[in-house]
């Protein structure tokens, strides 16, 4: 029987479709994604529309305003015609400098080591953001460090996301703060509707000793990054963990990486106190690098936009590290146009990574890759975290995978080299983990490419 409440519910439930269809359309999206949310809106309203408000925005600038980067893009205007380093300063980002210094860790306990290194050589501070610190071994030892520093006089600030460290060592954070400690969390995982920065995770990790030395990549803090043994499934017994990418950087990029910090500590609702300028003893070195971040603090996509650049420009070479394949749709009609132009193109992915829905929605794009011409190179036994690229003559490695959250929605940074011993060390890298992968993409069975479609249906959402 229709009432006048069931009137008013009804009214209430266009109202807010209209209004959630509204802000999406204002939005820059993939065709793909806005497609993905109206039809979720119209078929599934009840749960699709609360889950909008919650997950569906991307940039917020009163939240997290663009960042202000110490050093200025250039007076000069950008001409994108002239290479990456120029197209990623028309989206803002700084130019590339030179003079820097860049150490590639080369395994769980060589990061580990540096790590510990630049914790206990810092003079002055340390700024430290991580996803995610984990409550074992590892992560007990590394916020214990961190205290054992604050009691040194070092002035310690560290942020961590809320989500990524829920199941953090939560005893060790209090004794860091009660020693004097700052730690700030980066967004609740619930919040108020509208505002939905649920959806919007700080997925950067880096460590910056005195504004002059930095330990950065795609690692967190825990024992399957970092070396000890665990009973994951992925090690089949061996005691070596997950494969991962992580390096030390010395020179002036590190102040990029330190107004970074600065503009997360600002939005994590705290303030960082103006501070003396700091005469710390840099290394520098020959290495041309450029700190690009992407995020809801960045201006457009610099990342995800000027990568599709880089790939539809390239000649010779387009090499990903990812554990995650979910690429936008530009991103993969690039890859598969470069494999048929007759680039190398090779997608290094683990044949079974820690979750499972991420692999299911990538079957479909790895095997259109495959038809294309590419290398799809699958790391068997053992997971692997990293993320990194070669493309011609530049090179890049950091926080962000080469999928749609890391590229449109999370707070990510990416460390671009473009001297040729910086991209060789990377090219070199890159073929020592691909020497070890098995090449192909197995024709799964119908059940299998049907799960796989409905996933990929859902990726933009995903």
């Amino acid at each position: 029987m229709f009432t006048y409440d069931t009137f008013l519910l009804t009214l209430f439930g266009v109202g807010l479709a209209l209004l959630a269809t509204v802000m999406l359309l204002q939005q820059r999206r993939t065709p793909q994604s806005a497609a993905a949310w109206i039809l979720a809106i119209i078929l599934l309203p009840w749960v699709a529309i609360p889950l909008f408000f919650a997950l569906g925005f991307r940039k917020q600038g009163g939240r997290h305003p663009t960042i202000r980067f110490s050093t200025p893009p250039g007076d000069a205007p950008a001409d994108p015609s002239r290479g990456p380093p120029e197209a990623f300063r028309a989206y803002g980002v700084p130019a590339a400098t030179t003079g820097n210094r860049i150490e590639l860790h080369r395994d769980a306990k060589h990061a580990r080591e540096a790590m510990r290194e630049m914790v206990k050589t810092a003079r002055h501070e340390l700024d430290i953001t991580f996803y995610l610190i984990h409550d074992d071994a590892i992560g007990r030892d590394f916020v214990d460090l961190l205290t054992s520093r604050v009691e040194d006089g070092v002035q310690v600030r560290l942020i961590i996301d809320r989500l990524g460290g829920f199941w953090g060592p939560h005893k060790a954070l209090a004794r860091f703060e009660a020693a004097g400690g700052s730690l700030r969390w980066h967004q609740p995982f619930l919040n108020w509707p509208l505002k939905g920065h649920m959806n919007l995770r700080n997925h950067r990790k880096m460590i910056i000793a005195d504004r002059a030395r930095a330990w950065t990549g795609g690692r967190n803090v825990g024992c399957e990054y970092m070396g000890f043994p665990t009973h994951s499934r992925h090690e089949k017994g061996n005691p070596e963990l997950w494969r991962d990418l992580s390096f030390t950087l010395n020179g002036p990029s590190v102040e990029v990486l330190w107004d970074l910090f600065r503009a997360d500590w600002g939005s994590a609702e705290g303030e960082v106190d103006p501070l003396p300028e700091l005469h710390v003893e840099a290394r520098p070195g020959e290495a041309m690098v450029q700190v690009v971040p992407s995020g809801p603090d960045t201006h457009l996509d610099p990342l995800h936009d000027v990568l599709v650049q880089m790939i539809h420009a390239a000649t010779r070479r387009v090499w990903i590290a990812t554990p995650y394949f979910l690429p936008t749709e530009p991103l993969n009609a690039a890859l598969c146009t470069a494999a048929r132009r007759g680039v190398d193109v090779a997608v290094m992915v683990p044949a079974r990574s820690n979750q499972r829905i991420a692999d299911f929605a990538r079957g479909a794009y790895l095997r259109t890759l495959d038809e294309a011409g590419a290398r799809v190179l699958q790391l068997p036994r053992q997971m692997t975290h990293a993320k990194a690229g070669v493309i011609d003559d530049a090179a890049w490695a950091g926080s962000a995978n080469f999928d749609v959250r890391s590229m449109l929605l999370n707070f990510e940074v990416a460390v671009f080299v473009y001297d040729a011993p910086s991209v060789a060390l990377l090219a070199d890298w890159f073929a020592a983990e691909t020497a070890i992968c098995r090449q192909g993409v197995r024709r799964p069975k119908l059940g299998r490419r049907l799960a796989e479609g409905v996933f990929r249906l859902g990726a933009p959402m995903l």
